[in-house]
Parts: C-alpha cells; sequence; structure tokens
C-alpha cells in the first residue's frame, strides 16, 4: 500500500514531496543512506547509479554520478548538514552540469505508522528562478519513476 507522489510549491523558493512506501522507516531511511542500495533505485527509468559515496556524518560529502540514455551523464553532490537516523536526513545539493542555480538545501522527514513510511521531501531553493526551473522540468516524472524503483527493492528486501 503506497501512495502517489504529490508534488507542492508552498513557497516562492520551497518544493515539497510526499510519498508514502509499504515498509519500515529504517529501511526507507537505510536506502537513501547506503551507497549499494541507493545505486539499485536512484533515479528514473533508463538512468542508473554507476558511482555512488555516501560520508553519512555531518558535514560528510555525498556525491552521485548517474549513466542515462545515450551515453548521457549526470552528476550531483553536497554535505550532509543534519542526519537523525531514521527520522530526519537535511543535505545540500548541486548539480555539476548546473541545470538550475546555485545550491539547494533538501531535507527528508521520515514519519512511519503502522508499518508504512511517509517520506515528506523539502527542496529549498536559492531563488524563485531556481525552484520554477526545476518545478518545470520532468522532476516529478523522475522522482515518481525513481520511487517506482525503490518500491521494487522494498518488496525484494522484505521477502
Amino acid at each position: 500500500m503506497t501512495e502517489g507522489l504529490t508534488v507542492a510549491t508552498p513557497s516562492g523558493r520551497a518544493i515539497v514531496m510526499t510519498r508514502s512506501f509499504d515498509a519500515p522507516r529504517s529501511l526507507v531511511f537505510a536506502a537513501w543512506t547506503r551507497p549499494e542500495l541507493v545505486a539499485r533505485w536512484y533515479g528514473a527509468h533508463g538512468w542508473d547509479i554507476v558511482d555512488a559515496r555516501i560520508d553519512l556524518n555531518v558535514g560528510g560529502a555525498w556525491r552521485f554520478v548517474w549513466h542515462g540514455p545515450g551515453g548521457a551523464t549526470m552528476a550531483s553532490g553536497g554535505v550532509y548538514r543534519e542526519i537523525e537516523e531514521p527520522v530526519l536526513l537535511t543535505y545540500t545539493e548541486t548539480f555539476d552540469e548546473h541545470w538550475y542555480p546555485g545550491e539547494s538545501l533538501v531535507s527528508h522527514d521520515f514519519t512511519e505508522r503502522a508499518g508504512v513510511t511517509t517520506l515528506t521531501s523539502t527542496l529549498l531553493f536559492e531563488s524563485r528562478e531556481a525552484r520554477d526551473l526545476v518545478i518545470s522540468s520532468p522532476m516529478d516524472r523522475g522522482v515518481a519513476e525513481g520511487y517506482e524503483r525503490l518500491d521494487t527493492w522494498l518488496a525484494s528486501a522484505a521477502s
């Protein structure tokens, strides 16, 4: 039992995405914080992580590199700001290709009720223009597809 992805723009600089997963939050949190697990699901269909590095400490860095259709490559990274396992994960994020200007602050809140984890992700951008570039991109499709891949992995991990 999972809910579809919802995307909202509650302010001029923020995007909030919410999605539920039929899994305990400790497992969903692990999927966000262990490189070998991130590589199994994070990204739209056709985009696969070929390098995932995570130093899961406040001040520690993370970096993901994807290969996609037609030999395309994309990479992003940042620094962890808050870690409250398995409740909260906050980090900065920038993309190498600079498809939106500046850095965003990403916060994931993991709440669990009756074995279902609701993930609320807040992305705070430096400007309305950066937020608008992201919201007008196919970001919501890519996130939804990645979460479908996560559903598949969570189901296999539970069995």
